[in-house]
């Protein structure tokens, strides 16, 4: 089963959109006209705010055409939790060489996926884990 999710806009050009019906992300956009300089980074609203539902969150994802020009969310992904009701903010930046000219709801800034959660319980335990080949080799440690 789909679920929806309720979105409300400062304005109807700021609705999430999909390019194709079966893509994963769907595309925001920057509530005002903004420029990023190189090597600057803007904190940028889109207008949306979203009621994800419960044992989901929204990630906020760069769009991969960002790439060639090198404008990125410099934390990789942003997380949205089912109970914030603020407008999704993004924060992108600059690592190309030319600046970056954002039109208000006219450039896609992002992709926001929907997924499901597992809200897991943490507990502490004394118990020796040994249960692996890998154990507690990380970071390259296979190549070693």
């Amino acid at each position: 089963m789909t679920p929806t999710v309720a979105v409300k806009l400062d304005d109807a050009r700021a609705m999430p959109l999909r390019a194709h019906a079966t893509d994963a992300g769907a595309d925001l956009f920057s509530s005002s006209d903004i420029d990023i300089y190189p090597k600057d980074m803007k904190l940028i609203d889109t207008g949306v705010s979203v009621k994800i539902p419960v044992n989901h969150v929204g990630l906020v994802y760069n769009r991969s055409s960002q790439g060639k020009i090198q404008v990125c969310i410099p934390h990789a992904v942003g997380v949205i939790d089912s109970d914030y009701r603020g407008n999704i903010k993004v924060l992108l930046k600059n690592n190309g060489e030319d600046p970056y000219f954002i039109k208000r709801y006219d450039t896609r800034i992002a992709q926001l996926v929907i997924v499901p959660v597992i809200l897991a319980k943490f507990e502490t335990t004394t118990e020796p884990w040994h249960d692996t080949d890998r154990d507690t080799g990380g970071f390259g440690s296979t190549n070693t």
